[in-house]
């Protein structure tokens, strides 16, 4: 939608219109100074501080738990270590929780391809994420 577009429709239904636009700080910035009258009809612009490693590791709890997974301590230890060396590196665009989702996604596939590789486990193991399914490589 372009930005001429979104100004004519917040100004013809600016009563019943709620309009909340999400984004990294420079791109929406930017995407602001397309249009001159678009900011100023923004008048609440909220900035959200990036998650820190605690936070972002009961993101990640709450996601397993929710699989009714569970992290062992090499997992987890494996998690929080790449977590810190991600939040120091403060890249600009790290995506914060949707990167612990896709961390959790990958791990639970790797988890299920493991499985099927080995003859014998226990139901334990088939809950439990390890340290081998925690490949942390990814972007």
């Amino acid at each position: 939608m372009e930005t001429q577009t979104i100004v004519k429709h917040m100004e013809d239904q600016h009563q019943d219109l709620v309009l909340i636009l999400a984004g990294y700080p420079y791109e929406m910035e930017r995407f602001l100074t397309f249009n001159p009258g678009l900011e100023s009809r923004f008048p609440f612009i909220l900035e959200f501080d990036d998650y820190g490693v605690e936070e972002l590791m009961e993101i990640a709890k709450r996601m397993v738990d929710e699989r009714e997974y569970k992290f062992s301590r090499e997992a987890e230890w494996k998690l929080r270590n790449h977590l810190a060396r991600k939040v120091r590196a403060c890249s600009a665009n790290f995506s914060n929780a949707r990167y612990v989702r896709n961390v959790i996604e990958r791990a639970i596939r790797l988890h299920a391809v493991r499985l099927l590789s080995e003859d014998n486990y226990s139901s334990n193991d088939l809950m439990l994420l390890t340290g081998e399914d925690m490949l942390l490589d990814i972007e």
